[in-house]
């Protein structure tokens, strides 16, 4: 059989370009209070400083996150910076590269997700781990150290602050911007035949529920059930069945069926039915929770449905906390329950190329597009916030709003 080039396929890195970086200002759609979560204002904002092992990136197209909604509305808490740009699935283009960067050249194609730096020198950050460092930089509203991701320095000399020209804290901002400064690990290759709108949810969404998939051992023979299907779970039943385990899709909404069953689920099962879980005792390996209403949960009834041994993973992360529990309900079957955060950068690049071979079979994402602007991104998060989206919606006709896209 012949062999197919891979959408990875690495290119000569040409330090010595001459296409220019960023400018030394970046432009975004800002939130500047969250009572008033829908008025993006259009502003500038500082970037931090580049340094050896940072990209410059021309944004392309932004998907809108769950995470966007919950913060911009104060649902996690007041905001720490304002005003804030946020968004993290971005998909831009290579301006400029640092000194030490190796893997990337100007122009190539290429998305961030929802974390911009780590340490680069923990045991974390050397096992694969990175998206656990705890001295990780999130793509928004998280402050900057000199040199913080430099793996040749140590923590201690990694640890001043990032000040602008006024001495204030640099602190990240998002992807509902014209540019964005990355530190090279968190820049990932878009394989070539996927289009920009579609591959801009998988750098947060996709990523999310594609990480405790793998690390679950999903695959044949497995039975998995994920729970919700929104933005994180259509994606989650696209991967589960693309890497071959026996998909349910169990949700309070019975009219999403023929979405699930298309998406890639086997079996369907509807939460809103009586005692909806006896029938399911003990029938699945993994559990992948992905709504963000689990504080409504009967705890005890989801769990019934995991295998012995299992778990019942959240991914979901409500504005509330989740219910009140003792601890006999694990004992009935010795399950587990856990959580996760993002993934490694080893892991999306496995999704990006699952992605590339599915999308070749006619497999792939439901995204809304809708056009970068005040009024566009307070559409996107209002529609977001409403569960009025199937299944993600990306931000598009950033060229057109910030003027960029001419070199």
């Amino acid at each position: 059989m012949a062999s197919q080039e891979s959408p990875f396929k690495k290119r000569k890195t040409d330090q010595s370009s001459n296409m220019s970086g960023a400018p030394d200002q970046f432009e975004g759609f800002l939130i500047h209070d969250s009572n008033k979560w829908t008025e993006f204002k259009k502003g500038k904002f500082t970037p931090k400083h580049f340094e050896d092992y940072d990209i410059d990136i021309e944004n392309e197209c932004c998907g809108v996150c769950g995470s966007d909604v919950h913060t911009i509305t104060g649902g996690w808490g007041e905001l720490a910076v304002k005003p804030l740009c946020v968004g993290h699935e971005v998909i831009g283009k290579v301006l400029r590269v640092g000194p030490k960067v190796k893997s990337f050249k100007p122009g190539q194609r290429v998305g961030v997700g929802a974390q911009v730096q780590s340490c680069m020198r923990c045991r974390m950050c050397k096992s694969n781990n990175e998206n656990y460092c705890p001295h990780m930089v999130d793509t928004y509203m998280a402050p900057y150290n000199e040199n913080g991701g430099n793996p040749e320095l140590t923590m201690e000399e990694s640890q001043k602050p990032m000040k602008d020209s006024k001495g204030n804290q640099i602190f990240s901002q998002g992807g509902y911007s014209s540019h964005s400064r990355v530190h090279e690990q968190f820049v990932f290759p878009v394989p070539q035949n996927l289009p920009s709108e579609l591959v801009a949810p998988m750098m947060c969404a996709g990523l999310t529920v594609y990480s405790p998939l793998v690390r679950a051992g999903t695959g044949p023979g497995k039975k998995v059930a994920i729970v919700g299907i929104g933005g994180l779970g259509h994606f989650a039943l696209i991967w589960a069945k693309a890497l071959g385990a026996e998909v349910t899709a169990i949700s309070h909404s019975p009219n999403k069926k023929d979405d699930a069953i298309s998406l890639g689920a086997d079996h369907f099962v509807s939460s809103k039915d009586k005692n909806w879980a006896e029938p399911h005792a003990f029938e699945y390996d993994f559990v992948l929770n992905t709504a963000d209403m689990t504080h409504q949960f009967d705890i005890a009834e989801y769990l019934s449905i995991v295998n012995i041994n299992g778990e019942f993973h959240h991914v979901g992360l409500p504005d509330e906390p989740l219910p009140q529990f003792k601890a006999q309900i694990f004992a009935s079957n010795g399950s587990k329950m856990g959580g996760s955060h993002i993934g490694s950068k080893k892991e999306a690049l496995e999704m990006l190329d699952l992605a590339s071979k599915i999308y070749e079979k006619g497999i792939k994402p439901r995204i809304e597009t809708i056009d970068i602007s005040e009024k566009g991104c307070a559409e996107a998060v209002q529609k977001v916030k409403s569960n009025n989206v199937r299944y993600r919606v990306t931000l598009t006709g950033f060229h057109k709003a910030f003027g960029t896209g001419k070199n």
